[in-house]
């Protein structure tokens, strides 16, 4: 299924893990374009905005092209707006509320790239992970790794990772989840990431 040509390169799978989880925790924030696709072919294009310590903005481009929302990590409340930003209403949510759910079934508190990493962990603890290896995604030298749980085992319904972390941040570019028959659960493409950027002062405002 893997179309790039790869050559064994680079850090243990273990250490990779581990010094992007570091990079991860040195980090202010991030923002990205995340394209996603899931097996049933429904698409999603979300301008993604994190700033520590878990303030989450998600403003939908396909589908329901301009809702945001904004996740509040203190009040551990979900504050959606429809029809964009400066449109009522105001819908207050709970984070795992199934209005806001992803495709993937992932609540929006758990959205970020630090929780991603922590279930590639969980997972290579489960079972193993290949020899890191040279790619390349949008330009961007990667680190490609596989992840597999031993037997069955899965954390949240996905047996197998793949992921291309970008060499020089360790950030992940794009990242394809499997369960245990080995069919895709989703793809999702975070190529654009930009780490740190500088936020207007309201973005996370809800």
């Amino acid at each position: 299924m893997l179309s790039l040509a790869l050559s064994a390169a680079g850090p243990a799978a273990a250490d990779l893990l581990h010094d992007s989880q570091e990079r991860f925790r040195a980090l202010e924030g991030y923002r990205v374009t995340l394209r996603s696709l899931a097996a049933d072919g429904q698409r999603q294009v979300i301008v993604y905005a994190y700033r520590k310590p878990g303030w989450i903005r998600l403003v939908f481009v396909e589908p329901h092209r301009g809702a945001a929302l904004v996740y509040d990590p203190a009040a551990r409340r979900v504050h959606l707006r429809p029809f964009g930003s400066g449109h009522f209403p105001v819908l207050n949510l709970a984070p795992d509320n199934p209005l806001i759910r992803s495709a993937g079934g992932h609540s929006v508190d758990r959205s970020d790239v630090g929780s991603l990493l922590a279930k590639l962990v969980e997972l290579r603890s489960r079972g193993g992970a290949g020899a890191p290896a040279d790619a390349e995604v949008a330009r961007r030298p990667a680190h490609f790794v596989e992840i597999t749980g031993a037997g069955s085992a899965h954390v949240d319904g996905v047996h197998r990772y793949r992921v291309w972390f970008e060499q020089e941040t360790l950030f992940p570019l794009k990242v394809q989840s499997y369960d245990a028959a080995l069919d895709l659960i989703e793809s999702v493409d975070m190529s654009d990431a930009e780490l740190d950027p500088a936020f207007p002062e309201r973005l996370f405002t809800p």
